[in-house]
């Protein structure tokens, strides 16, 4: 039987939070009754994550770690966790536990509410206050172009109805539009506040320097995706006419009874 939950954690050169991590997620579900899994996607570190995903693995089947030879980006992490998800819900959150695993069953349950993804939006955010700031323009520009209506795009805690994730386009920089993408598929939104932690261990991955211009063009980018974005239409199969007075151009011919093997 597959999971209901499947949690997807990109990770690089993350070997001394993934352990912390790993028990965190545990205790934050044990009590929840939901089958579950946490895909691990080791992102081509240099550390020594491998061994560490490698022991958990070891220790807890419900442990899965993928690895990519080299390293290429978050995005790209996550498109290979999203693919090898198997539960109808599916949470991300990164592995240098500044999200808090502890409000995993507040955003799966939100998804109750109606909706098919649930935003967190992280309160007394631990960063420095550039990174508060330049964060913050961000998300009001990418909201004007895009219109995701998301507050705190940065924040990596979401939970997705899984079927939205399916046939997304995969690209550098996915990780930062995703609310966007699975609102053209007809997504509802929710966001709730979670909570944020200091860093502990490691160094952040992005700054302005690999975020400003290449968040632009992927920005106008996504905007001309909306444009040209062909939405799914119901189709209905055409009835071929037989010239028989009991099939019209709205009605299947009926079936012949199946043989039941009786007498």
């Amino acid at each position: 039987m597959p999971p209901t939950l499947s949690i997807v954690v990109p990770a690089f050169n993350e070997e001394e939070s993934l352990p912390r991590l790993a028990d965190e997620i545990r205790s934050a579900l044990e009590t929840t009754g939901l089958d579950w899994e946490v895909i691990f996607v080791d992102d081509g570190s240099r550390d020594g994550s491998t061994a560490v995903l490698r022991r958990l693995a070891g220790e807890d089947p419900r442990v899965r770690p993928f690895r990519l030879p080299e390293n290429r980006g978050q995005s790209a992490a996550l498109a290979v966790g999203f693919r090898q998800a198997r539960g109808a819900v599916v949470v991300t959150l990164d592995a240098d536990l500044q999200n808090d695993p502890a409000d995993i069953p507040r955003v799966v349950e939100a998804l109750d509410d109606g909706c098919d993804l649930v935003s967190g939006v992280r309160a007394k955010r631990r960063d420095t206050w550039l990174r508060r700031v330049s964060s913050r323009v961000a998300n009001r520009v990418r909201d004007r172009v895009t219109h995701d209506s998301i507050t705190d795009v940065g924040c990596s805690l979401k939970a997705y109805r899984a079927r939205l994730l399916d046939d997304l386009p995969v690209f550098d920089g996915l990780h930062r539009f995703l609310p966007a993408l699975v609102q053209m598929k007809g997504a509802r939104v929710r966001e709730i506040p979670v909570n944020h932690r200091p860093r502990r261990w490691g160094r952040s991955k992005y700054g302005l320097h690999n975020r400003l211009w290449r968040g632009i063009r992927d920005l106008f980018g996504v905007r001309w995706l909306q444009d040209r974005w062909v939405d799914g239409v119901t189709v209905v199969e055409i009835v071929p006419d037989t010239g028989s007075p009991d099939v019209g151009p709205d009605r299947a011919p009926e079936r012949p009874p199946s043989d039941s093997g009786g007498a």
